[in-house]
């Protein structure tokens, strides 16, 4: 049957886009165009310098969690996943309030989904000791080789900034896609674990999200015998291309430590889940060892599609001001995106506890994986 359309009806039901507009909810900004924290602000300085942390000893707080998280959820009003492999949203608990038990069971729970993204927190108003004596609870902050911190100080807090008066970041990524998967600081020794974004303020209507990848699915869904191909081998991650990135800002340049290079095993163990992740990213991993030069490319960049292509195990996450995302980077790549206008501001910080030393799984001929994959089983792949 034919569609018959009521012009009269249209007419008095159409809806004028201007009274869209109007209705249209847009951001927390200041009239005059200022920071909303401007105590926030990135402060650069090319005359600094860090000293490496060292090896240390790291007990995951996750170890110590209760599976049902009696004591983080207790709270919560609503909690929803934010797709079926990655990522859960969280309503009604403020993580400045959660007791040490709480943080364990946030540990744990990040471990297992990827991804945990809290609403409306208190978090960006702590102050930086407050903050940072929260984000200890998960290991020994990061500082950063050259991103800015607050200029009031705290060089844990690495202020993620864009906008018309600070096009660095911007400049940085000119030329090429923004969209690159990563995991944060892979060139480290031991690399970090539990993470957390503030977002102090966030693009005027949309854009500036994160995407989220499971690292642990990105192993899972290649094929098994694939997968034992990929155990036991190791590969180079540097952060050499960033330092390069940097040095273009000539006198102006920050380089608090020296260059990274760091060898870690292509598949890891996550030490409370006992889960196997793919730890390969574009950003910083450069070859795989006892390769020749072409075998590497070959196999690397086949991973890199993987994750960048599979959508069915990623989630993304829209910022509003009070947001706060907490992921554990031994199971994830992230990217930015960077889909709004120049000019308009982008003002969070990231505060990166650095965890265990990579733990490559071990090699198994046959583990029994493909005889419990249903899918695999059903399909007749085994």
């Amino acid at each position: 049957m034919p569609l018959i359309l009521d012009q009269h009806k249209l007419e008095h039901t159409r809806v004028n886009l201007k009274d869209i507009n109007k209705a249209h909810l847009s951001r927390p900004k200041n009239d005059d165009g200022s920071p909303l924290y401007p105590e926030y602000m990135p402060f650069y300085d090319p005359l600094e310098k860090v000293e490496d942390l060292g090896a240390f000893e790291h007990f995951d707080p996750g170890h110590r969690a209760d599976p049902s998280f009696p004591n983080l959820l207790k709270g919560a009003t609503k909690s929803f996943d934010l797709s079926p492999h990655v990522g859960t949203e969280i309503h009604g608990v403020q993580v400045s309030k959660l007791d040490s038990k709480g943080l364990d069971e946030l540990a744990l729970l990040t471990a297992q989904r990827g991804a945990i993204v809290f609403r409306d927190q208190d978090f960006g108003d702590l102050g930086f000791e407050r903050q940072k004596e929260v984000v200890r609870h998960f290991g020994p902050l990061h500082i950063h080789g050259w991103a800015p911190h607050p200029a009031a100080g705290s060089v844990e807090h690495m202020i993620i900034y864009d906008h018309k008066d600070d096009l660095r970041v911007r400049r940085s990524w000119a030329g090429r896609s923004p969209i690159q998967w990563h995991t944060d600081q892979s060139p480290e020794p031991q690399t970090p674990g539990t993470t957390f974004i503030c977002m102090l303020e966030s693009p005027s209507t949309a854009g500036g999200d994160t995407l989220i990848s499971s690292s642990v699915q990105a192993y899972y869904s290649l094929s098994p015998r694939f997968r034992k191909r990929l155990e036991g081998l190791t590969a180079v991650h540097s952060n050499n291309d960033g330092a390069a990135a940097e040095l273009k800002n000539g006198k102006d340049a920050v380089m608090r430590r020296e260059v990274l290079s760091t060898e870690h095993p292509v598949v890891i163990v996550h030490p409370v889940t006992k889960q196997k992740a793919l730890y390969v990213n574009p950003v910083y991993t450069k070859y795989i060892v006892g390769f020749d030069k072409e075998e590497s490319d070959y196999l690397l960049n086949f991973l890199y599609n993987h994750i960048a292509t599979r959508q069915d195990f990623s989630c993304r996450v829209r910022y509003e001001a009070g947001t706060v995302l907490v992921w554990d980077q031994r199971v994830t790549n992230h990217s930015q995106t960077l889909d709004y206008p120049v000019g308009d501001r982008r003002h969070a910080f990231r505060l990166t506890p650095l965890a265990n030393k990579p733990i490559p799984a071990k090699v198994e001929e046959d583990d029994g994986e493909c005889a419990r994959d249903t899918q695999r089983v059903q399909m007749n792949l085994c």
